[in-house]
């Protein structure tokens, strides 16, 4: 893909995995195999309290074309044809979900150097129009993101977005859910060997008048070792650390505590991913 920059979707992107990515709650297991032929079969099941929800995906490859199929406890049957770059910088999505008819969508991505474009189209009789946009070069970009529902001849979805970058700092500035949802971002990067960076994110509800703000950090302790943290206003504290024990096999074990309850008991997540 040209280097440009990005979708709309990666604005704030970076500072929003630090300060989320990885972080889970609940007891998660994946284990992933390659048959013969080049087949990925990934299994994954997760405990959230006394429920057990699993997924079985399957990813084949073939030239430029990737197909997934998911299924998942309720029988549902996801289904997602990537074509990568049948022209330069163009990418092709057609997704549905089985049994439901109304699910089916293409998505057609491009990438320029000072550009990147994301449109859709629900493949109804009234289907759901979203566009996304986003100008500028690696520094400066602009964008925005916008849904259009032809059967009620709405917006359902209006944001903007402005993103700046440095070699070693990216701050966002986006205006979400009709405006209404107003958020800020940072992310620094103190130390590339060890993947040292800390980030922030501020947001702000107009119809609530709440604002709400992050902070963390992450670190490499060594090649394969990752710790995180981060602590927001209202007093939830949340740490992890990340082992890599072998290549792209993870164990991550992530814990939260209320730092204005402290009585109460700390919850811990557990996840395991497996990979040959």
């Amino acid at each position: 893909m040209v280097k440009g920059p990005g979708l709309y979707s990666d604005i704030g992107k970076k500072a929003k995995d630090l300060l989320y990515r990885d972080y889970v709650a609940d007891h998660k297991f994946t284990i992933t195999t390659y048959s013969a032929t080049g087949v990925a079969i990934t299994s994954s099941g997760v405990k959230k309290g006394e429920l057990l929800v699993a997924d079985v995906n399957t990813q084949l490859k073939n030239k430029n074309i990737t197909t997934d199929l998911k299924v998942d406890t309720n029988s549902k049957l996801y289904t997602t044809i990537t074509v990568d770059e049948p022209a330069p910088g163009l990418k092709t999505i057609i997704s549905f979900v089985a049994p439901d008819q109304k699910s089916g969508k293409v998505e057609l991505q491009y990438l320029h150097e000072y550009a990147g474009i994301s449109t859709s189209i629900g493949l109804t009789a009234s289907p759901l129009v979203s566009f996304s946009g986003v100008a500028g070069n690696n520094t400066l970009a602009l964008g925005t993101d916008v849904s259009f529902d032809t059967a009620t001849g709405k917006f359902t979805k209006y944001n903007a977005g402005l993103s700046f970058s440095t070699s070693d700092l990216i701050a966002s500035l986006t205006l979400n859910d009709k405006g209404d949802f107003l958020g800020a971002s940072y992310y620094h990067t103190v130390r590339p060997l060890t993947n040292t960076a800390v980030g922030a994110e501020l947001t702000h509800s107009f119809s609530s008048n709440e604002n709400t703000l992050t902070i963390g950090t992450q670190h490499k302790l060594d090649p394969a070792t990752t710790v995180k943290a981060k602590v927001n206003n209202f007093g939830k504290a949340h740490a992890l650390i990340q082992h890599e024990w072998r290549p792209k096999s993870l164990f991550t074990i992530s814990g939260e505590v209320d730092t204005r309850a402290i009585e109460k008991s700390a919850k811990i997540g557990l996840a395991v991913a497996l990979k040959p």
